[in-house]
């Protein structure tokens, strides 16, 4: 007579027991799931599609002969546009200079607990963000029309000294003053926006330990504010530095206006505008760079350990490839077997 067992009395995971270590997993396993890479083929089509635009530009601007690159390679580096790319550039400096004291001077104002310096501040803003810049070039250019001469005396009373308004503002000088007040009405919400961002608990805790208001504002605010001043601020300059090309209603001999000057004479529309292009783009690149470097210097106090930059990553890799070589070049030494060992 046989021994029957009741399944109901069977204890969880006995019949595993009894299977041996060889069972085949539960259905519900997950080591009996089948691992399937994942299939990204929009991103394959995407990036086929593009990789075949790229190689059409390439073919294009190789093959195609409109571009005269024997006529950009004369032009791109000669004495005339060099010596506009260099006009560009001291416009560019001294509006960004003039162009940001005043806008930092307009900010706080904003940030005053003055009525009368807020509006005033408010206005600029609103007026000169409001008029196009070419408007306000014109304007200051034709300053003369309005004002015959520029003098310094008693307000409502006698002039002490006047000078020949064309004399005191030139053509430059009219150009760099349009830029500066144009740009400090940006730079004014820049640096507004960079300051507020600040935790106003910081600043009363300095107003607490006693620290005097300009030496919070130096020392506590502004180090912290450059965070978020910095990447809005360099956008700025990298556009007035391109926005520098609307002073060729000027005459002034600049960048762009010496290439018009240039294909007017020859009539190589297109190499030209391709070396004031490639200029663009030099002088851009150039102060993208800067502005990381700046970046990465003022972001210190959030993070003490910033990824490498470029050049360390370059640098670093270079070092790996000489370790590898040498390691590549050292003799292979036998290892000795105990019964070597004498």
């Amino acid at each position: 007579m046989g021994l029957t067992t009741d399944p109901a009395s069977t204890p969880p995971g006995a019949a595993l027991q009894d299977a041996g270590p060889h069972a085949p997993p539960a259905e519900d396993d997950p080591a009996s799931l089948e691992v399937v890479p994942a299939r990204h083929y929009g991103r394959w089509v995407a990036t086929v599609a593009v990789a075949v635009l790229v190689a059409q530009f390439v073919h294009g601007l190789v093959t195609n002969p409109v571009w005269e690159w024997g006529v950009f390679r004369d032009y791109v580096l000669s004495e005339t546009i060099v010596q506009a790319v260099w006009v560009t550039l001291q416009l560019t400096v001294y509006a960004t200079v003039l162009g940001f004291l005043l806008g930092t001077v307009l900010a706080f104002m904003r940030l005053s607990r003055s009525p009368l310096l807020q509006a005033v501040a408010w206005a600029y803003i609103w007026i000169f963000r409001s008029i196009p810049m070419i408007v306000q070039l014109v304007f200051w250019f034709n300053l003369s029309a309005l004002y015959r001469e520029l003098g310094v005396g008693i307000p409502f009373g006698p002039v002490f000294w006047s000078v020949d308004s064309n004399t005191l503002i030139g053509t430059i000088g009219a150009a760099v003053i349009g830029l500066s007040l144009h740009q400090a009405a940006y730079a004014a919400e820049v640096v507004r926006g960079g300051v507020v961002a600040v935790d106003h608990g910081q600043l009363e805790a300095a107003a607490a330990l006693g620290i005097p208001r300009l030496r919070q504002i130096r020392r506590i605010v502004l180090p912290q504010a450059m965070r978020a001043i910095l990447p809005t601020a360099g956008n700025e300059i990298i556009g007035l530095l391109k926005g520098t090309s609307v002073v060729y209603v000027m005459a002034i001999g600049e960048l762009f206006y010496q290439v018009q000057v240039v294909y007017g004479r020859n009539g190589r529309v297109i190499p030209l505008l391709l070396v004031a292009t490639a200029w663009y783009v030099v002088l851009t690149s150039v102060l993208s760079v800067a502005q990381y470097y700046v970046e990465r210097h003022f972001a210190r106090g959030a993070n003490r350990t910033p990824p490498p930059t470029p050049l360390q990553r370059a640098r670093r890799f270079v070092r790996t490839l000489r370790a590898a070589a040498a390691r590549r070049d050292q003799p292979v030494v036998p290892l000795k077997t105990p019964g070597d060992i004498r």
